[in-house]
């Protein structure tokens, strides 16, 4: 059974409120944009700086359902500031033989300039005979 790494969730654009250096560790995001992509506590995260291009790899911790909380915690803090626009990136492993023969979906949170969801997309691997083709509906939604 070969394993492959797929991207499952994203955050797009989210921007950071505050980056606390004495938390011990970790990035604080606001519950309900970790629930729509499916991001768990604890689940770790690939990190990206629009700003200033530092990555880095990390945990997801919960913040307050509603808030837009997007918060850089202990040494993570020293790579970006209040106001960056990140993208934040869950993966998960998956049997590549399955995948193969399901597909896979993703998704995806497009944040406007308060963290709240812009536009919703699922991406998904379509089946095409022998191969892949990533899909995004037509319909990706603006949820409001």
């Amino acid at each position: 059974m070969t394993q492959i790494k797929l991207m499952h969730g994203k955050l797009h654009r989210v921007r950071v409120t505050e980056a606390n250096v004495n938390y011990v560790g970790s990035i604080t995001i606001d519950r309900d944009l970790m629930d729509k992509v499916g991001i768990l506590p604890l689940e770790e995260v690939d990190i990206i700086n629009l700003e200033n291009g530092k990555r880095w790899s990390t945990y997801a911790i919960s913040g307050e359902a509603g808030t837009g909380e997007i918060c850089p915690n202990g040494g993570a803090a020293l790579l970006c500031k209040p106001g960056d626009l990140l993208i934040i990136i869950a993966y998960e492993y998956c049997d590549r033989a399955k995948v193969m023969s399901s597909g896979h979906q993703a998704k995806v949170i497009v944040a406007d300039e308060n963290n709240r969801c812009q536009k919703f997309i699922e991406q998904n691997l379509v089946v095409n005979g022998d191969r892949l083709e990533l899909s995004q509906p037509s319909n990706s939604r603006n949820p409001n």
